[in-house]
């Protein structure tokens, strides 16, 4: 009874570890995807984004979250593939690996490839997901943002932070405040 209690204790603390170190490494792909999207259109995110807002990044878009379970998939499906093929055909993945899977550092080393591989397949997705969202930036219809003075701007919006929105017209890029006194910022891309 006591040793159950242990491992549950256990079971806990390091469930309560791996969730907090997985959400780290969400909001990390978050604001590199996030960063991707915004860059396309000259704009620095860093600059604008407040820490809600990479907070909330993995979850705003769920093309972030499919690309990124792609990612995982794939680069986890080669991996078990590579261990299912070692071990139900020894011979040939022997003369496939000229060896080097006997040596003392092949195994640390797939495990480092396979992380590598990850990191690659996920850059490759988020360059896809910039290239999809500006296309889709693109093709919608302009809106138009009234400001206090009743002045107007139009423009296609890019996305939004907490305090500001981003609009492109004719290939300028207009920041807009939401809560502030400053009319507008305009970036030329």
């Amino acid at each position: 009874m006591l040793l159950e209690d242990k491992r549950i204790k256990l079971f806990f603390k390091e469930s309560q570890a791996i969730l907090a170190i997985s959400y780290v490494i969400a909001i990390a792909i978050g604001m590199l995807f996030m960063h991707q999207k915004y860059a396309e259109f000259g704009i620095n995110i860093f600059d604008y984004a407040g820490v809600f807002d990479f907070l909330m990044a993995p979850f705003s878009d769920f093309r972030i979250l499919f690309f990124t379970i792609c990612s995982l998939g794939l680069t986890y499906f080669i991996y078990l593939f590579d261990r299912v093929y070692e071990r139900r055909f020894p011979r040939i993945y022997d003369k496939v690996n000229f060896g080097l899977n006997r040596k003392y550092w092949y195994r640390s080393m797939r495990n480092i490839s396979a992380l590598a591989l990850f990191i690659l397949y996920l850059g490759m997705s988020a360059v896809t997901y910039r290239n999809i969202s500006k296309e889709q930036i693109l093709e919608q219809p302009p809106i138009q943002i009234k400001f206090a003075d009743n002045q107007f701007k139009t423009g296609k919006i890019i996305g939004k932070t907490k305090e500001v929105i981003f609009l492109i017209n004719n290939n300028t890029v207009d920041v807009v405040p939401i809560t502030s006194l400053v009319k507008e910022i305009t970036l030329n891309p």
